[in-house]
Parts: structure tokens; C-alpha cells; sequence
């Protein structure tokens, strides 16, 4: 199993347009960051999407996606969702409509705000993103991989992290349940939200973020979803072993899982 960071920015990216704070216009690769996301290759036939950012086809020809088979949804906040459309080269090659997976108040948002995607009356051919909207009520299979979805708070915004086999992706919380953390038992990967210093309503600050991760106790954790507040190479230095910065490109390579259970 691989995963690939594909954006690792919060809302606004960095650079922040029109920002000329030290971060902003840093020389280090590292700190540009696009919308959050990743890419998984469960096996060589199994390539899973978490969230459509804006910048979705600019990362997949940055990091050359070309197969996308299923896509899961976090929440339907603007940088999550808005690049969809840009699935549509993958309909090109593959002749199912892709898997979207989510909650219903995802799903809903989906069909309002790409309507043209479901409309009867849309004139049907390559226009259109052919998808298949499926609600997530429980676990599931994807592939050979088992995936657990974990409720979470964005504020007061219930929404969904997965857990995949041994890793988990947890962006966009301000908190989690305690019926929650039972899920994140004996992780060797957690992705969890840093969005800054200072707190905030709807996110982990870096603080908070250190110490969910230290009750989690993964064996190696990476911070996402971070604004220009925190510069990569300084807030690397400062942050306790096994507990770093995630960034654009990163590539983190896990064990194949042994089994899977009920399937997509």
C-alpha cells in the first residue's frame, strides 16, 4: 500500500495569494502546499482518491495519476470537493462511473452543486463525469484493503477521516469522539490536521495536534492541512520524534494488508 500526499495546504493553499509573509515567499519547495488530499495505491488495480480539491488536475499531472478507481470524501467543504469535474479524463479510460463515497450530507452537497453530473436532461457524452454516489454507513472492502470510517468533528461539523488497514487519514477536526479514538488503535501511520499556532474553531492547532497524536500513539505521524503559519523546516524542528510535517509529493509506503472485509 502507498500513499502519495497530493496537497497538504489548507483552504488557501501556500502561497496565499498576495501574501508576502516569510512562508509565503520561501525558496523551499516544501512550503508551497496545495488543498488537502491524497492518493492510495491499495495494489496495482486499486487506486483510491480522498477528497477533489481545486487543485486535483494540477496534481495529478504534477504527481502522474492516471488510474483512479474510487473516491472518498471527507466533507463537502469547497477545497474537498471542488475538482471533481476533473475526474472526467479518468471516464475517458476506465468504462464504470467511479465510486463516490460519503455521508449523506456529502452526497447531498455533491448532487446539489454538480447537478449537471445527474440531470436527465444534460446532454450525455464527454462533458459529463460519470459517478456513482454511495452513502457510508459502516466499514467496508476496497480492493484488499479494509476501510473504517471515523466520525470527527470539523467545530461542530460532524464529519469522516478513514481509516485504511494501519493508516489514517484525519483532516479537517477540532475534534474526536472517544468512541472514535477506539478506532485509531495500533496505527503504524496517522495523518492528523495542524492548521497553526494560534487555536482555532474549526482545526487542531500544532499543539493540540502534538498531543492528539501522542494519545493516539501511532508509530509515525504526519501533521496536514497546514496554513503559512507554520514554516516547514522551523515547525519540523520543533516537533517531538516519530511526529513531522507532512508535504506535497511525500510518499509513505505501508504493508500490504493480510485480508479484507465485506466488499464496495
Amino acid at each position: 500500500m502507498r500513499v502519495r500526499f497530493l496537497g497538504t495546504g489548507t483552504s488557501s493553499g501556500v502561497p496565499v495569494v498576495g501574501c508576502d509573509c516569510e512562508t509565503c515567499q520561501s525558496n523551499d519547495p516544501l512550503d508551497r502546499r496545495w488543498r488537502p488530499s491524497i492518493y492510495l495505491e491499495l495494489s496495482d488495480a486499486t487506486r483510491v482518491l480522498v477528497d477533489t480539491t481545486p487543485d486535483f488536475r494540477t496534481q495529478a499531472l504534477a504527481y502522474g495519476i492516471t488510474g483512479l478507481d474510487v473516491i472518498l470524501f471527507t466533507h463537502y467543504h469547497a477545497d474537498h470537493i471542488m475538482g471533481l469535474d476533473d475526474v472526467r479524463p479518468f471516464n475517458f479510460r476506465q468504462p464504470a462511473a467511479i465510486p463516490c463515497l460519503g455521508d449523506a450530507s456529502t452526497l447531498a452537497a455533491l448532487r446539489r452543486v454538480f447537478a449537471y453530473a445527474w440531470d436527465p436532461a444534460s446532454p450525455r457524452g464527454g462533458g459529463l463525469p460519470r459517478l456513482r454516489l454511495v452513502e457510508v454507513t459502516g466499514p467496508f472492502s476496497i480492493g484488499p484493503s479494509n476501510v473504517v470510517p471515523v466520525p470527527l468533528f470539523h467545530g461542530t461539523h460532524p464529519i469522516l477521516g478513514y481509516r485504511v488497514n494501519n493508516f489514517a487519514y484525519l483532516t479537517d477536526c477540532s475534534r474526536i469522539p472517544e468512541t472514535s479514538m477506539a478506532l485509531l488503535e495500533g496505527l503504524d501511520v496517522l495523518v492528523l490536521d495542524a492548521l497553526r499556532h494560534r487555536p482555532h474553531p474549526t482545526h487542531f492547532s500544532l499543539s493540540e495536534a502534538v498531543e492528539t497524536a501522542a494519545l493516539i500513539g501511532a508509530r509515525q505521524t504526519y501533521f496536514t492541512h497546514m496554513c503559512h503559519d507554520l514554516p516547514h523546516a522551523e515547525t519540523c524542528a520543533s516537533l517531538p520524534p516519530g511526529v513531522t510535517l507532512a508535504h506535497d509529493g511525500l510518499v509513505v509506503d505501508l504493508e500490504a494488508p493480510r485480508g479484507a472485509s465485506r466488499g464496495l
